[in-house]
Formats: structure tokens, sequence, C-alpha cells
């Protein structure tokens, strides 16, 4: 079955780029262009697109705001084309089926149509929708921090709220989340996801470690500056002498 595809970006030549790359992909059918978030609401209303690549940045009506203004009724398999850094574009890459960071090439247009069409061949709409109007509630109420992640395993679709997890440490190319007797790998890296994370709750104690401050029990000095962390589940971590200033200052200089 064909994919039915509808473009929303307010430039010319992004629309046009879009349009090359649709019309030459197989599979999809291109049914639509808007030139801003007002013509794509009435678009996608009128045409039922099963896809759209939506801006995010527009004047006036914004790729959010359409998404607020669709609702979970119309709201069909979004993919974002924007220009945000890569920090923004970890809150899309969990929230929507796809992104594509401006400019992009056609192989990494291909792997965006290639999840869309795996994801509505396992009827995964619904769960997009949820997914986007949850980052549209964090965006509204002013938090630049999630309050939950998505984590893909074994063929299902985990959602961990950050205020459950107890530590993060490092997994080579990847991060395992630590939740009660749980533990889950995903992609990405210590930095990017410390940035993700409330720095009032979430404290970095070691170059492949964050830690939930909640969760932190006890602190047992060691030798040169440094300390065992005690979790109130029992984990024993370490608070490198590097990140004992920001520890220190979250604690008001306890330590």
């Amino acid at each position: 079955m064909s994919i039915r595809a509808l473009i929303v970006d307010d430039e010319p030549l992004a629309r046009l780029r879009l349009r090359q790359l649709v019309e030459a992909e197989p599979g999809i059918e291109l049914i639509g262009e808007a030139t801003d978030g007002r013509e794509g609401v009435d678009a996608v209303r009128e045409l039922q697109p099963d896809l759209v690549f939506l801006d995010v940045q527009m004047p006036e009506l914004d790729g959010f705001g359409m998404v607020e203004e669709l609702g979970v009724g119309d709201l069909p398999a979004v993919v974002f084309v924007t220009a945000y850094d890569q920090h923004a574009l970890r809150a899309f890459e969990v929230n929507a089926v796809d992104y594509l960071l401006k400019p992009f090439d056609r192989d990494r247009f291909r792997r965006a149509v290639e999840r869309a069409r795996q994801h509505l061949a396992a009827r995964g709409g619904s769960l997009a929708r949820e997914q986007l109007l949850s980052l549209l509630d964090d965006l509204k109420g002013g938090s630049r921090y999630v309050e939950r992640l998505v984590v893909r395993t074994s063929g299902r679709v985990i959602f961990v709220k950050t205020a459950d997890i107890d530590w993060v440490e490092a997994a080579g190319n990847y991060l395992r989340l630590h939740v009660g007797s749980e533990s889950y790998l995903i992609r990405d890296t210590m930095a990017a996801m410390e940035a993700r994370l409330d720095p009032r709750q979430f404290v970095r104690v070691h170059r492949s470690t964050l830690v939930n401050l909640e969760r932190v029990k006890e602190l047992q000095p060691l030798f040169h500056g440094e300390y065992a962390v005690l979790l109130t589940n029992g984990a024993r971590l370490t608070l490198s002498r590097g990140y004992r200033d920001r520890l220190q200052h979250l604690l008001h200089g306890t330590i």
C-alpha cells in the first residue's frame, strides 16, 4: 500500500527538495503541500494523509502549534523537518516517527521513510500521537527537561518516568538506565542525557555515571578526595574528585 504524504514547510526551496525526494521514492504518493501551519492544518483535515513531513519553525502557527490544533483525532504520523541543533532533536527522536535535520541527503531521507513505513505497518499511529502530545505538554509547561523516556526493546516500547530512574551508567555506545529491579539500554551519550535531565534532581558523580539525588542514602569518604555513594537500593557508586564540587553545591556544602 502506498503511503499518502503531505509536505508542510514555509521555505520554497525546502518544499522543492522534499517534493523531489518524495516523488523519486517508491511507495509514496505526494498528495499535497502547505506553505504554513494554518494551511497545513486545513490540508491534514481535508486530505487525511498517512504521513506529514512537518517543518518545526514556521511563522504564526509553527509545527508544534499544528500538532496542538489538530489534536489526537486528526494527527497523522509525523517526520519533523528542522534546523534545530542535535540536543533539541533528541527530544524529537523519541516523540515522533523520525526527524530530518536540514540539510539532509537522500540516504537520510530514505531511512526516515523506512521508519515511517515500519511504523505505519505496525499500526503505531496512536503511539506516535501520544508521544507527540506528550512532547507538547512538556513544552507548554515551560520545562526544558524531559519527564519520561521512551525505550524500545525486544519489539516493545516502554515508557520510563525520569523520576523513577535510580542511576544511569555508560555502556559503550549506549546508556543503561537502572530503574528499581529493571535496567534498560538506550543508544545515547552521557553528555546528552545529562542535558535532558533536571540538574536539580540528577547529578554527574563520575564521567560514566549520573545519579538521582533522591536515591542517595549515604556518602562514605575514600581516598584522594573520592567518595563512595550508597543508594537506597543498595547500589554502591563512586564520586570522583572532579565531580565533587557540583554535588557539594547541591548539598549546600556538606561534603
